[in-house]
């Protein structure tokens, strides 16, 4: 843990109205690394970047909202860390487990996917979780790689590897392009099982137009120059 604390490591996450969510989030990742820049991307309109700032977070308004993935790429570019950890700001995702990604990275990987669906959790509906299943076993398919989660929101990235992508931050399923382009470059890959747990709060997610554009992106990815 002292060697992580001597790193740069920012923890980014886009946040919509998550004000029941953002406190608790905060400190859990406080508890493991004390030290890390906590950077949130906010389109809020309750009082989520108060509550963000008060617990010294570095916030970014982006209202009106512009989308998840201009979000999500706001945040991965305005990131400060030499590793840069994804999570939602809904309480979803296990904070204790930051330290087994970051030391993956170390160990020489450039980007590491947590996989929720080792086992279906009681936290995921059926449909998503039948719909994560055959997104996986597609991808794979199409690109040689074994791949779990393509929806995954917790992932750490190497900050070289974030600034040398090109990707289309416009529309739905930008993990899915996060995800496949640096396999497809060949950056060094690993997946590990998590946890996922009961959202705080309401949940947004469109199925229909996320399904459409995780196909859109995959085959994109497999069948046209990037």
């Amino acid at each position: 843990m002292e060697e992580i604390n001597n790193q740069k490591i920012t923890v980014a996450m886009i946040s919509l109205n998550e004000e029941e969510a953002v406190c608790k989030v905060v400190h859990d990742i406080k508890k493991v690394l004390p030290y890390a820049e906590i950077l949130i991307v906010d389109s809020s309109s309750d009082k989520t970047p108060e509550i963000a700032r008060e617990l010294s977070c570095v916030v970014i308004r982006q209202y009106p909202p512009k989308g998840y993935g201009l979000a999500m790429e706001k945040a991965l570019l305005s990131a400060n860390g030499d590793i840069i950890i994804t999570m939602d700001c809904d309480g979803t995702y296990p904070s204790e487990r930051i330290p087994d990604f970051i030391m993956l990275i170390n160990s020489g990987y450039d980007i590491v996917n947590g996989s929720r669906i080792s086992k279906r959790p009681k936290a995921m509906p059926f449909a998503n979780y039948i719909a994560n299943k055959a997104f996986g076993i597609i991808a794979s398919i199409l690109f040689n790689k074994k791949v779990k989660d393509l929806h995954s929101g917790m992932r750490a990235y190497r900050r070289e590897l974030v600034h040398s992508l090109k990707w289309d931050a416009e529309g739905p399923a930008l993990p899915v392009e996060l995800l496949l382009k640096p396999i497809v470059k060949g950056y060094k890959f690993k997946e590990i099982d998590i946890d996922y747990r009961p959202r705080i709060g309401e949940i947004t997610l469109n199925r229909l137009k996320s399904t459409y554009w995780t196909f859109k992106r995959m085959l994109k990815i497999r069948f046209m120059k990037n």
